[in-house]
């Protein structure tokens, strides 16, 4: 059945063209492009997709696996994303992953994935050609996985282990925990002297940042709790403050500063996983879901809920309503000396 542009950008998997190419969604969007003659890519050629269809594979059998449209445009997603693939390959060694991605996707996404490329296989850009993917070697979609309805209602990294036909219980813990981070090459980086708590206090949307008339008070309440230099990302008026942004132009070096800090404070970005993939001591505030969902696995990190339940379940949202809902709820934590957040 033809897609029209609506269904095309919202189905629970990827695209296939005209032309028999395997297309990302994300990239038809992004382009501002029309899905004349697009269809869903569906189960084709023996493609799973755990949306459609439950399978388990016997990944002892396999020695190559080719994920499709996986793991996302986001950071954190894909973090937490290839932490699912670095489980199943420390169980199954042999097996090299080709990752095939969203041509269009963020510069700065794309660069983790070329950081991770050595630990798990290869990352081909999409489109390429359905025939690419034979019946002998598994094929797995995950495209669109937004839309799929276990990815609002399970913790990421159950999602997807799920959608990789595995069953979460079969994980242990500390393989949820993105230690593969830790084997990555890093640069060092241009540090402050000594010890520093980190501030990212910008999420990818506005309901799940901590508000800016809040960022200078959240710098003195560290101030005062850790008596040490405060950096992070983004310009806040602070004598003891500094903005380093220009010190990470790079995905590398993002995750530098945050696997040298000694303490992190974040809203529910990708920074609370990089975190945790360095086992470091993180304060991380939660507005539209349950922290379960995305720290569960994190011990090192202090979880905060704010109560706005009339944003439950959003992703995003920029409206002046629901930004001053999320600024009252801050505001209610009496951000002091003795404020309980920081542990």
């Amino acid at each position: 059945m033809l897609l029209d542009d609506i269904s095309a950008l919202t189905n629970v998997g990827s695209l296939l063209s005209p032309q028999h190419e395997i297309v990302a969604p994300y990239d038809i969007e992004v382009t501002d492009s029309h899905a004349v003659g697009y269809r869903a890519l569906g189960l084709s050629n023996g493609i799973r997709n755990a949306a459609l269809a439950e399978f388990n594979p016997d990944y002892a059998a396999q020695s190559r696996v080719h994920v499709i449209n996986g793991m996302g445009v986001t950071l954190g997603d894909s973090v937490i994303g290839l932490t699912a693939l670095t489980a199943i390959k420390a169980q199954f060694p042999r097996i090299s992953f080709t990752i095939y991605r969203p041509a269009h996707a963020p510069g700065y996404v794309k660069r983790l994935y070329e950081l991770a490329a050595p630990l798990l296989g290869s990352i081909v850009d999409l489109p390429v050609k359905l025939d690419a993917i034979t019946y002998k070697e598994l094929g797995v979609d995950l495209g669109n996985h937004l839309f799929w309805p276990k990815f609002a209602s399970l913790p990421m990294i159950d999602f997807f282990l799920d959608a990789m036909g595995i069953k979460a219980d079969e994980v242990q813990a500390i393989d949820k925990r993105n230690h593969w981070l830790q084997k990555l090459a890093l640069p060092r980086p241009q540090t402050l002297k000594g010890d520093y708590v980190l501030l990212c206090p910008t999420a990818s949307t506005p309901v799940r940042s901590i508000p800016a008339s809040m960022h200078k008070d959240f710098v003195e309440a560290l101030w005062q709790r850790y008596r040490l230099p405060i950096a992070g990302f983004g310009a806040i008026d602070h004598m003891l403050y500094t903005d380093v942004t220009s010190r990470a132009p790079d995905t590398a070096d993002f995750l530098a500063w945050i696997k040298h800090a000694a303490y992190l404070v974040t809203p529910d970005t990708a920074a609370v996983h990089i975190a945790a993939g360095f086992d470091i001591p993180t304060t991380a505030f939660f507005t539209t879901i349950a922290p379960d969902l995305r720290v569960r696995d994190y011990p090192h990190c202090k979880a905060v809920s704010l109560p706005v339940p009339e944003l439950e379940g959003i992703q995003a949202s920029n409206r002046a309503s629901d930004v001053e809902r999320v600024e009252r709820a801050y505001r209610a934590l009496r951000i002091d000396t003795d404020f309980s957040g920081f542990a």
